[in-house]
């Protein structure tokens, strides 16, 4: 499980620092794809393995949408593999959808880490509005 947030630099030639605390349970090697709100997902190979299992379980046939959410995580994936300083390249088109410059944001979400560029990330995280999620999740009937 991962959990916690952390700031890196992306370098010039378009590596980026894994955080230590993330290294072991993404392993050296793990799958990275476009992820939601604009930010990239990484995911363990056993956690992407699952992940596709799920995906085929998607109606495709005369599903338009359902084959559209398989094609954006799916098209987009690429394994990345740890250097001697723990780091990661990250294509140029995976840098591009998530708006990624310089200052990143590595934050553990369960069974992925999510990597945000730090503008995006600083935009998204509007802590203040959590009350008003939590009163929306009660109708899923979780609680707090």
């Amino acid at each position: 499980m991962f959990m916690g947030q952390y700031n890196h630099t992306l370098d010039d030639k378009g590596r980026l620092t894994v955080p230590a605390k993330f290294r072991e349970g993404l392993g050296n090697e793990f799958v990275i794809t476009c992820g939601m709100d604009g930010c990239l997902f990484a995911y363990p190979a056993e956690a992407w393995g699952a992940f596709e299992e799920k995906l085929k379980t998607l109606p495709v046939t005369g599903n338009k949408t359902a084959r559209k959410f398989a094609r954006f995580f799916t098209s987009s994936a690429c394994s990345v593999e740890l250097d001697k300083q723990g780091r990661i390249l990250i294509p140029a088109m995976l840098r591009e959808y998530a708006g990624m410059k310089k200052e990143t944001v590595f934050a553990g979400v369960l069974d992925r880490v999510e990597i945000w560029s730090a503008d995006r990330w600083n935009d998204y995280s509007d802590y203040e509005a959590m009350d008003d999620v939590a009163d929306e999740l009660n109708e899923f009937g979780f609680n707090i």
